[in-house]
């Protein structure tokens, strides 16, 4: 075998060598600020010096174990780190088991994933979970094992290189505001080790869970009330949602360091965006709602600040259902660089039951913008419910009472409503304040199951502003097949008491068969909806996040624009009437008159006006 020459030797070395200065960079500038942060954090803590000099050292023995492909990826994210702005970026996101069977499954719809555009797959918790109920995957059990049924943790590491070779990033949940109560340490907190029990908010006596529970809010009602459930042996712990979902105690910096080693084993795996659960609940404060603390954005920036030095191509995706100033104060460079878009989510569906889409212009006119280097991911529904977050003060101005609101939300989505297209499901009704959320598929809740003649073209809306208000798109993978309800979800073991699973339907083979056949209603909204992701492809001004909103002086009329890139700003308009709807000249006086319409190419005059039929929508750019 011919010895390789001194060139190869010398440029693999340089290349290390070049690695290895880069991480060092980091670290001075990175440890540095993961020092400010856990000293805000933590203060004179006796636990902190050993943390932190345990979590430098972890660092070190990370990026020391990533491989040379993953160090490459960090090479070229870091040079280019706005890579997510893409107007080519397309997130799908899936159960494991329901979607492929397994994560050796998913590895086999690759092909599928490229025919839609996927750039980015959001796994849903394959990870080991308990028996039965497990929330959907989010009580994790262990985060280096998968459950035996979805594969082995080498599975997930071939997916994620399987992926990266075909331009898809793999994206995985991180679950760290709690682990499931047989977690290892929760079984040694249990055995009574004293430095696990550290681990998580366990007390004695009702004394300090009484005194907690005076100003925290009950998450999961139907599961327990409160926030704390007790042992067999007597002992209260804090958990916020399933009484089998444990709190972590992030007031112990051990915690920290417990937390920032199983991040990074995930990150080693090759994955590329890290969905941050459950973010505003991570730290706890005694005469305090114990959520949206000061203590947890800090506690984000120190995981992000670990993220920067070991593995710099991952990034951060917020998962916060709060109020909207809540949400978007997660979102920032050093904290978490995307974040789940919860209110224009929930006024799509708002404006689509009502007709009426002030709350929802409103939002992209005062709401929509984030921070530079950052971007909202924009989907139409998720594996889990729609909660009805937008702000109340934005309600009252236009005349409208938000409890009240809510309540006509629930009802409607959930059928209660006489003349209602939605057939949604409640989840977790609570009898004390009347609060409720709606679980479906987007086929379901848009009209397809109740046999309304307006559910395709709710669905095309709905997705044309995920599409195109900025950020991210994400698909609930079934959705562009027009994927119903499974209502016999609920009879599976441990699934009985989570009417979520109703949305979680299996893969639906036979529409996805029937997707090339345009004269089915699988093959028809695949068709459309494949069309608006290659025009999104296609036009730079859907990348990035800017956005005018637009007065339209229609109340069942959405505009805005998105400037362009080499000029041609793209005008927006969509009508969440169920029938026809005009736009005055007016309205769009100072855009181009002579336009063209992306979506179906013919031309327009703004100049006569815009009339839209009942759900229907324009993306138009001024013509050549």
């Amino acid at each position: 075998m011919p010895r390789p020459t001194l060139g190869h030797v010398s440029s693999e070395s340089s290349t290390i060598e070049e690695d290895r200065r880069d991480f060092e960079r980091r670290l001075a500038v990175e440890g540095e600020r993961l020092r400010r942060l856990l000293g805000a954090i933590y203060g004179d803590h006796p636990g902190l010096p050993g943390a932190l000099a345990s979590t430098l050292e972890l660092v070190d023995a990370s990026w020391r174990e990533r491989t040379a492909e993953l160090k490459d990826l960090d090479r070229r994210r870091s040079e280019q780190p706005d890579w997510f702005q893409s107007n080519a970026m397309l997130g799908g996101v899936c159960y494991t088991d329901l979607y492929a069977g397994g994560v050796p499954g998913l590895r086999e719809r690759i092909p599928y994933f490229r025919e839609l555009g996927l750039t980015y797959l959001h796994v849903m918790p394959p990870f080991l979970t308990p028996e039965g109920n497990s929330d959907g995957g989010y009580a994790v059990s262990s985060y280096r094992e998968l459950n035996p049924r979805l594969g082995t943790i080498d599975d997930l590491r071939t997916l994620g290189e399987a992926l990266r070779g075909n331009g898809i990033s793999l994206a995985v949940d991180f679950v760290f505001n709690h682990t499931a109560s047989d977690h290892e340490w929760a079984r040694r907190a249990i055995a009574g080790d004293p430095a696990f029990r550290d681990y998580y908010w366990m007390f004695d006596s009702r004394e300090q869970p009484d005194r907690f529970e005076e100003t925290t809010r009950e998450i999961f009602p139907d599961d327990h009330p409160g926030s704390f459930v007790q042992l067999a042996d007597g002992t209260w712990v804090w958990a916020s949602f399933h009484s089998f979902q444990w709190d972590l105690k992030y007031s112990n910096p051990a915690v920290f360091r417990a937390m920032a080693g199983e991040m990074l084993f995930l990150a080693n795996l090759g994955v590329e965006v890290l969905r941050m659960d459950a973010v505003p609940f991570i730290w706890k404060q005694l005469g305090t709602s114990s959520e949206n603390l000061p203590q947890a954005h800090l506690l984000l920036q120190a995981f992000n600040a670990v993220c920067r030095i070991a593995a710099p191509a991952m990034v951060f995706l917020s998962e916060a259902i709060v109020h909207p100033d809540d949400v978007l104060s997660y979102v920032r460079q050093d904290e978490c660089q995307l974040s789940y878009n919860p209110l224009q989510m929930a006024l799509t569906w708002e404006a689509l039951a009502t007709r009426d889409v002030r709350l929802l212009q409103g939002a992209l006119a005062d709401r929509h913008r984030t921070p530079s280097g950052t971007a909202w991911v924009n989907y139409v529904r998720s594996h889990d419910d729609i909660g009805w977050t937008f702000a109340d003060e934005d309600a009252i101005r236009l005349g409208i009472d938000p409890y009240g609101h809510r309540r006509f939300l629930n009802d409607y989505y959930t059928g209660r409503f006489e003349g209602s297209f939605a057939r949604g499901v409640a989840f977790q009704f609570n009898p004390k304040t009347g609060d409720s959320r709606v679980a479906g598929t987007t086929a379901s809740l848009a009209g397809y199951e109740s046999g309304d003649a307006g559910g395709p073209g709710r669905v095309l809306l709905a997705y044309s502003l995920a599409l195109s208000t900025g950020g991210i798109p994400l698909i609930y993978l079934g959705d562009e097949v027009g994927q119903l309800n499974d209502y016999g979800q609920l009879e599976a073991e441990g699934r009985r008491e989570d009417s979520r699973w109703v949305g979680r339907p299996a893969y639906p083979a036979r529409l996805y068969e029937e997707r090339t056949d345009a004269s089915t209603r699988a093959g028809s909204l695949y068709e459309r909806m494949r069309w608006l992701i290659g025009l999104r492809r296609r036009f730079d001004a859907l990348g990035g996040g800017e956005l005018v909103a637009l007065d339209t002086g229609n109340p069942k009329v959405l505009g805005y624009v998105r400037p362009g890139r080499d000029g041609r700003s793209l005008l927006v308009l969509a009508n969440f009437g169920d029938y026809p709807e005009r736009v005055e000249p007016w309205a769009l006086d100072g855009h181009a008159a002579l336009r063209t319409d992306l979506v179906t190419g013919d031309g327009h005059d703004l100049r006569d006006g815009v009339t839209l039929g009942g759900h229907g929508f324009v993306w138009s750019v001024p013509a050549e």
